[in-house]
């Protein structure tokens, strides 16, 4: 019996199809608000910098402190989320990532960095539990659902990343107005899971308690560590690209306004991927084939940026926008496929994120080091395609038809 067939299996939460149509809805918007206050820096960071007068190192920072957030708080958000309910807990996390993009808005170093860090716990929260929800309330369609979520999120990163610059220079609202514009959005999703607060009055937390043969030790599980790797590889890959693409194609001789034209092409070019890996992998008894496509592709990408025709980058760039994509859809279906129960889920979803962002956090800062050190992009770029390789390889483990705890992955 495949993986898919015993998901079907667990117990569904929502019966009526308004119910679940309610908290797609609520998913949604959370979803939205997980990447967009990230994207919205990277192109107003000299802005804040010249503004505020802090340094390089201090400005890379406001993109570092959310990933360390992720890092340390993902393991206790489960924990949180079995004494308070999923809802509750992502009910105060978006009230929180209001809070947070408030304080970051309001122009003074104390605050930028306070409110940055605020509201990547909040996100953390977001990010940790929504897989485990989409587990619970549809165990026949996690891959639908997770494409629906993954696509929502990227989205309005990519939304996010394009209007920063415009708002903030050519509608004049500044480095603040254009942070605090996804306030907004993130205050209006509090009104959308009001409804999720009061279908769940008086019920169990999202994740049910479980008996003492369902329990698993994830951090002794080599399934699990496959899934986190797998995670942070992945995490890794795309914060370099975003960091650091633009960059790498000025020196390789285009213009400013081509090189972020290229960044977006990728971006865009990662949202229909996205809602497409969960839903081909739900489909499948094991997810190894679409690995190694990831894996070919962001191989084949790096090595086209490496070694490819110049007239061919644009190609390059697609290819690494589709195995960005499969990547980022399949990590996040691994928390669901790899696991037998909605809290499992939660637990995965929380160890490989805090793992995973902790080793993605380190990579845009290497690949710096590394171009500064050889003042080249030839050992940076390697360096990407030996994590290429290390993703292929990781990713042929979490892809395997079981689940975390079972006695053959022992």
């Amino acid at each position: 019996m495949n993986v898919v067939n015993q998901i079907k299996k667990e117990p569904k939460v929502v019966s009526k199809p308004q119910a679940a149509w309610v908290i797609l809805v609520g998913i949604i918007f959370i979803a939205i608000n997980l990447r967009a206050p990230l994207t919205s820096v990277g192109p107003l960071v000299d802005l804040i910098r010249d503004h505020l007068h802090i340094s390089n190192t201090l400005a890379g920072m406001i993109t570092t402190v959310p990933l360390l957030a992720f890092a340390f708080f993902s393991p206790f958000v489960p924990k949180l989320a079995r004494r308070f309910g999923a809802e509750g807990v992502l009910m105060v996390a978006i009230i929180f990532l209001s809070i947070g993009i408030g304080l970051r808005s309001i122009s003074g170093v104390a605050t930028l960095y306070i409110g940055t860090a605020v509201l990547g716990l909040a996100i953390a929260a977001g990010n940790v539990l929504l897989p485990s929800l989409i587990k619970r309330e549809f165990p026949e369609k996690i891959g639908v659902m997770t494409g629906v979520y993954s696509i929502s999120m990227n989205l309005f990163g990519a939304i996010a990343s394009g209007i920063s610059v415009p708002v903030a220079i050519g509608f004049g609202y500044g480095w603040q107005g254009a942070l605090g514009l996804w306030g907004i959005l993130s205050f209006v999703s509090i009104l959308f899971w009001l409804p999720q607060m009061k279908r769940r009055t008086g019920l169990a937390p999202v994740v049910s308690h479980q008996t003492a043969e369902q329990h698993v030790n994830l951090w002794r599980s080599p399934l699990a560590w496959q899934v986190t790797l797998y995670m942070g590889l992945q995490s890794m890959v795309f914060y370099v690209l975003v960091t650091w693409l633009p960059e790498l194609l000025k020196e390789q001789g285009l213009s400013a306004d081509q090189a972020g034209w290229l960044l977006s092409i990728m971006q865009i070019t990662v949202l229909p991927v996205t809602f497409v890996a969960p839903i081909l992998a739900g489909r499948m008894s094991n997810q190894r084939l679409l690995v190694a496509i990831t894996a070919l592709s962001l191989f084949i990408g790096n090595i086209g940026l490496l070694y490819g025709s110049k007239n061919l980058t644009l190609l390059w760039i697609i290819i690494l926008g589709i195995g960005a994509g499969f990547s980022f859809g399949l990590a996040m279906i691994f928390f669901g496929l790899r696991t037998r129960n909605a809290q499992q889920a939660a637990e995965l979803s929380g160890m490989a994120q805090a793992v995973g962002y902790l080793l993605a956090s380190t990579g845009p800062t290497l690949f710096g080091y590394l171009h500064d050190a050889t003042n080249s992009w030839t050992t940076p770029l390697l360096l990407l395609v030996a994590v290429s390789v290390l993703i292929f390889i990781v990713g042929m483990g979490a892809g395997k038809n079981q689940f975390v705890g079972e006695s053959k992955e022992r």
